[in-house]
Order: structure tokens, then C-alpha cells, then sequence
């Protein structure tokens, strides 16, 4: 009888070139948020195409699942997660289960929403030409995350062709507004779905990823008093009071660093990404606004704790300065999210290893990543054993000529098959 990784192999090998065409039929779909999901998103033509390739592998369920702001509010208020106000017009989930044997379930995460392509004239390759060449597919959203999504669903369909039966449910949920800060998941997890073990398909560098950073932007509003440049000494520079702000936060972060440790991240962080401030040279700027990304560490730190340092570090630099302590900046945060952890001897990790090793005879590389995705939501608000593995890099995340190396593309969808029969098969 012949081998199953052996018949795997030659299935993957034999069909690769229409598990690629997938690949490149959705990432020439334009499914861009826009704002931020703020203004709304373009993935409804994407959820099309792949309600049609459900179809046709006969998934035993299709539910599309419209995104609302009811559910975004009640996990705001459960969970400090969630990204109020977006516009949600023709914008919704899509879930698909494949029906098993009667074995453990599994559910495959991935976002069909991509950020916007910016200036278009930049790209060599055109972010929706989906251009194969140098063993590379090129194309928005080839990493972030159309490869890990497709790559789920051609397990599946693998699975399929090799005449292979499911030995439990498999679910694939392709959701919405990720880029904008993770509330089509939100939405699925809030409305029950969940499994037995879930795998999100970001993009991991060939690694299985079992923490990330949570993550929490603020926005600090600093007054001044304007005056011509000329008499600047009867004024107040609201952009030297944002400096001498950031500089306090910089303190905070020197901090971090030495009280906070963890064996898979990175030390905590903040990072100011924009600053604006003032009208022209020749006059004392009255506001100044700074926006800021701070990552913090899972277990040992909390939303609520960083937002309440990262007030008290501005509160003091406000109480030693005499316009400030009278005039205090506004802050607020804009956007946020949990971090990730998962213990590493779950099952789930040990299957996933035993599937690496049936790819490539070897233990994979285990490791965590410094930016949030939706594992937090289904470990935190789903409450399912989760671990992140997908094709692509960070590095090709939201970058000009972006790409998936197609082997990473076909040995992704090779390891998920494996996962699918190794945790069905479970007892």
C-alpha cells in the first residue's frame, strides 16, 4: 500500500499548478480596506470568488456573516478589543466547514482584506498582475495573507484530490477589516465560531509562532500659545511641549526594558509615527498632536496597565513644567489589541511539529512576533488552543512589490494537510 505521505506528495506535485491559479485569481481581486476599514473595505468581490471555490469542494456549510458594530462595542466592553465606527457597507465574513469523521475540528483563520497598494506607479509588478516569475508571486496581499488563506483552503481540496477522507471538521473562515484592526474576527468569535484547535495563516518567516505583542495607539493632544516667531517668549511652542512629552515616554520605555523580559519577544516598546504641529516658520505653533504605537508583552502586562503607566508618565512631566500642569494634554486611544500567547506543550504544537517533521524531517523553528494579529482574538475571545503559521515574510507585509515565495506557497498547503489528518486523528 502505498505511503500516505508519499501519496500527499505526489498529489501536491501533480495539482500544483491550479493550487497556484487560486492563489493568483485571488490576489488579482482588489479587496483594499480603505481609512483603515474607517471608510470601508473592498472585499466583497473577494468573498465571492471564494464562496464559488467552496462550492465547487462542496463544503457541507457556506455562511456569509455581515459585519456589524453591535458585537465590535460588546467586545470593547468584555475584552478591551475591538475598532468602533468603521463602515461596514456590503462588507462580510464568509465561513465554509468541511465535513469530517468524527475527529477533533480544526478551524483556519486567514484576513481577505489588504491595505492599499499607495502609488502604484512604484510597483514593478502591478499589485493586482499576480505575475509568477523568479519562483515569486507577486501581487497585494500575496503575503498579507491571501497566500495563508488560500493555502488553508487548498489543504483542504489536497486532501481532497489525494481521495483522502477529513477525520474531522475542518473550518475556514475568511474575514474582513483585519488591516483595520481585527474586527472581522472579532465578529466571527463574538458570534460563536470556534473549534476544537485553530491555526491563523499569517505570514510567519518558516516559523510556528506561539506569542506576539499586544499593541495600543495613542493619540496626545499638546496646547500652546501662538505668537509671531519674533516675540516668541510671550508665547508657549506646542511642538517643545510634545518634545519634551516624548522624551518622558522614551524614559517610560527605558523602563520597560529592564523590568520586562520574555523567551519569544522582543522588550516592550512605543514608537511615535506622526507628529504634526504649527502653520509656518514664523509662527509659535498653539497644537501640536503626536500619534503613537506602543507593543507590550502577553502574561506580565496588560492594556489596561500600559495605557495607565503611559498617562502617569505624562502626568509627571506635565506636573514639572508650568504651562503644563495647567494646560494637560488630551490623550486617548485610537486603536488597540491584546497580545498572544500559547503554552508550548499543547497538543496543538505537538501536532504541528510532528506535521513539520512529516514535510521535512526535522523540528520547526518556534518563535514569537513583534506585530498583533487575530491569533489573540481566538485564543482570548474564542478560547481556542491557537498557534500562527503561514507563507510570506513580515518584511513583504504592506510593502511595494509584494511577493510569496510559491514553494513556501505549496509546502504551507502540504503542512496544513498533514495538521488536518495528525489533530483529526487525535484521540
Amino acid at each position: 500500500m502505498r505511503d500516505e505521505k508519499d501519496l500527499l506528495l505526489e498529489t501536491l506535485n501533480s495539482h500544483k499548478d491550479g493550487y497556484i491559479r487560486r492563489l493568483a485569481e485571488l490576489v488579482a481581486i482588489d479587496t483594499r480596506d480603505l481609512g483603515h476599514g474607517i471608510e470601508g473595505g473592498l472585499e466583497e468581490k473577494g468573498q465571492e470568488y471564494l464562496r464559488g471555490l467552496f462550492q465547487e469542494m462542496k463544503a457541507g456549510d457556506i455562511v456569509s456573516e455581515a459585519m456589524s458594530e453591535g458585537p465590535i462595542q460588546k467586545a470593547m466592553e468584555q475584552y478591551q478589543e475591538g475598532n468602533p465606527g468603521h463602515n461596514y457597507d456590503k462588507r462580510y465574513n464568509l465561513y465554509a466547514r468541511f465535513k469530517g469523521t468524527g475527529g477533533p475540528s480544526i478551524l483556519f483563520n486567514g484576513h481577505i482584506d489588504t491595505m492599499p497598494p499607495g502609488d502604484e506607479s512604484a510597483w514593478t509588478h502591478p499589485p493586482f498582475g499576480a505575475e509568477t516569475l523568479g519562483g515569486r508571486l507577486y501581487g497585494l496581499g500575496a503575503c498579507d495573507m491571501k497566500g495563508g488563506l488560500a493555502a488553508s483552503i487548498m489543504a483542504v481540496k489536497l486532501l481532497q484530490d489525494a481521495g483522502i477522507p477529513l477525520p474531522g471538521d475542518v473550518i475556514i473562515t475568511s474575514v474582513c477589516d483585519e488591516e483595520g484592526g481585527g474586527n472581522g474576527s472579532i465578529l466571527a468569535a463574538m458570534g460563536g465560531q470556534k473549534a476544537d484547535a485553530v491555526v491563523v495563516c499569517e505570514p510567519t518567516e518558516g516559523a510556528l509562532l506561539l506569542a506576539h505583542m499586544g499593541f495600543v495607539f495613542f493619540k496626545v493632544e499638546v496646547q500652546g500659545v501662538s505668537v509671531h516667531s519674533g516675540g516668541k517668549v510671550n508665547g508657549v511652542n506646542a511642538i517643545d511641549k510634545a518634545i519634551k512629552i516624548i522624551r518622558a515616554l522614551d524614559e517610560l520605555e527605558h523602563d520597560w526594558l529592564l523590568r520586562y523580559k520574555h523567551p519569544l519577544l522582543p522588550p516592550p516598546s512605543g514608537n511615535v509615527g506622526v507628529i504634526e504641529g504649527g502653520t509656518a516658520g514664523s509662527t509659535v505653533p498653539d497644537y501640536c498632536v503626536f500619534k503613537t504605537c506602543v507593543h507590550y508583552h502577553p502574561a506580565t502586562m496588560s492594556h489596561s496597565q500600559v495605557a495607565a503607566e503611559y498617562q502617569r508618565a505624562i502626568d509627571l512631566c506635565c506636573d514639572g513644567d508650568g504651562f503644563l500642569k495647567d494646560h494637560r494634554p488630551k490623550v486617548s486611544v485610537y486603536q488597540a489589541g491584546g497580545p498572544f500567547e500559547m503554552e508550548a506543550d499543547h497538543p496543538l504544537v505537538g501536532c504541528f511539529s510532528a506535521a513539520w517533521r512529516d514535510v521535512f524531517n526535522a523540528a520547526p523553528v518556534i518563535a514569537g512576533s513583534p506585530a498583533g494579529c487575530d491569533s489573540r482574538v481566538w485564543r482570548n475571545i474564542a478560547g481556542c488552543p491557537t498557534i500562527q503559521y503561514g507563507p510570506g515574510s513580515l518584511k513583504q507585509c504592506h510593502a511595494v512589490d509584494e511577493y510569496v515565495e510559491i514553494q513556501e506557497y505549496l509546502d504551507a498547503i502540504l503542512i496544513y494537510a498533514h495538521l488536518i489528518l495528525r489533530w483529526g486523528r487525535r484521540r
